[in-house]
């Protein structure tokens, strides 16, 4: 089962528990039943599900909820607790400190996307303030140091290796003396991929450990390998102490269950989550986060951390031009940009509270259809029409359908929608419900 289908299991569980009128032993159990189900199914380790079984139907039976919580909400509560539990609990620190050299040396099986990975730290801690660079050791395979230089021109990560060596601890001793002389405060070594059982590849791990003394080993576990990283993680524990791990390729196709559950037997903490594709498709661990979104509960604080992190800043005079109903299709357009940002819109619905329980996938999908239609709509309009969406008569909205690819209606569509758009944001004005929040994007007073 795909962590997106353990997402959904877990949350149907937790619908059927809601619908009841009351709560007894029989519900509790069925509950239990459920959870074992969809966990053993994305291959979480069956000793840590029966103990987990085990503690949920305790607590859910003998605890007394608290005042003003009914039986349900209890309920509901000890299974998110329990699996936040199982995870960790305490949410990831960034693993450097700031104003000294930080060596994060990274580790992992061929293949499981530790080259990409450590561009994508760089990047995360990059964009903290950090000043970041990646050291590439990795001389086995072909094209690794072209891979991460084209990965990291993309954002702006210095990168330090040789294509003509065939020695990496040498490679990796030069690159972190040279940025540690530049002061680079972060410095992402990648080492080649091994496997546990590769002893030669095993004692050059414990040669660069060695020679560069990282402040911290990373390894990098695929999320799609399920209870095999538990193997792995401690086959690479044994030979250089890990400091903590990352899950790479958690994203729709991963059995992440069996990933999470099994190295958080090694000790290491989990730090990082890799989620898609994309340089910035990582973040912190969250126990508590990432179990709030495997049972639908959504993941607001980090959806606000994305917003923050996309920089989506309303200018104080568009502000106040869309509160007092002035909104154009080009600030529509805007918008949307700035949503998409964030990344795709499943990814940002699933971090609204109850949202994950309302929308279906399909619905979901017409929406990111419906992204695309719309700016291509407005991007065929001119700029006249855009302004004052107003003079598209039959003639003009037949014109921008042929010129974006789709039909009158959905131009007419559009324009009803914007005209909605319009008429709420002018009676928030009015209510004075969005002032403050707004006068914080916009970087001062609106007008009243």
């Amino acid at each position: 089962m795909t962590l997106e289908k353990l997402g959904a299991s877990l949350q149907q569980s937790i619908k059927k528990l809601l619908r009841l009128t009351s709560v007894d032993e029989k519900a509790v159990k069925e509950l239990v039943r459920d959870l074992q189900r969809a966990l053993l199914q994305s291959d979480v380790n069956v000793n840590l599900v029966l103990e987990l079984s085990k503690r949920i139907q305790s607590r859910a039976l003998e605890e007394e909820p608290p005042p003003g919580i009914s039986r349900k909400e209890h309920v509901v509560k000890v299974v998110y607790d329990e699996l936040a539990k199982l995870l960790g609990e305490k949410p990831a620190k960034i693993p450097v400190k700031p104003g000294r050299p930080n060596v994060i040396m990274l580790v992992g099986i061929q293949g499981s996307g530790k080259t990409t990975t450590a561009v994508k730290i760089a990047s995360f801690l990059a964009k903290r303030g950090f000043k970041a660079a990646v050291v590439c050791a990795d001389t086995y395979r072909p094209g690794a140091l072209a891979q991460v230089k084209q990965l990291a021109s993309q954002v702006h990560i210095p990168v330090y290796g040789n294509e003509t060596s065939k020695k990496p601890v040498e490679i990796a001793l030069k690159g972190v003396e040279k940025f540690k002389q530049g002061g680079y405060e972060a410095i992402v070594v990648d080492t080649a991929g091994r496997h546990k059982d590769e002893r030669s590849l095993i004692k050059e791990m414990k040669q660069i450990w060695d020679a560069v003394k990282p402040d911290q080993v990373m390894m990098v576990i695929d999320g799609t390998i399920g209870q095999q990283a538990g193997v792995q993680a401690k086959a690479f524990h044994e030979a250089t102490p890990l400091g903590s791990i990352t899950v790479a390729k958690l994203d729709g196709s991963a059995r992440g269950g069996g990933a999470l559950s099994a190295v958080a037997a090694v000790g290491a903490p989990i730090v990082f989550l890799g989620t898609g594709e994309k340089i910035e498709d990582l973040e912190l661990f969250d126990p508590v986060r990432f179990v709030g979104r495997l049972l639908g509960m959504g993941d607001l604080q980090g959806l606000l951390e994305k917003v923050k992190e996309a920089e989506i800043v309303v200018p104080q005079k568009k502000a106040r031009d869309i509160l007092s109903g002035r909104m154009t299709l080009e600030d529509l357009l805007d918008q949307m940009e700035s949503v998409r940002k964030l990344g795709p819109l499943s990814k940002i619905l699933r971090m609204v509270p109850g949202l994950s329980f309302e929308l279906p996938e399909e619905a979901v999908r017409l929406g990111e259809e419906k992204f695309k239609a719309w700016k291509a709509i407005i991007q065929s309009m001119t700029p006249e029409e855009r302004t004052n969406p107003k003079i598209l008569n039959s003639s003009r909205i037949r014109r921008v359908a042929r010129g974006s690819g789709t039909s009158e209606k959905d131009v007419r569509e559009l324009i009803r929608q914007f005209e909605t758009f319009r008429k709420l944001a002018k009676s928030l004005k009015r209510k004075a419900l969005p002032f403050k929040r707004l006068e914080r994007m916009a970087g001062g007073k609106l007008p009243t």
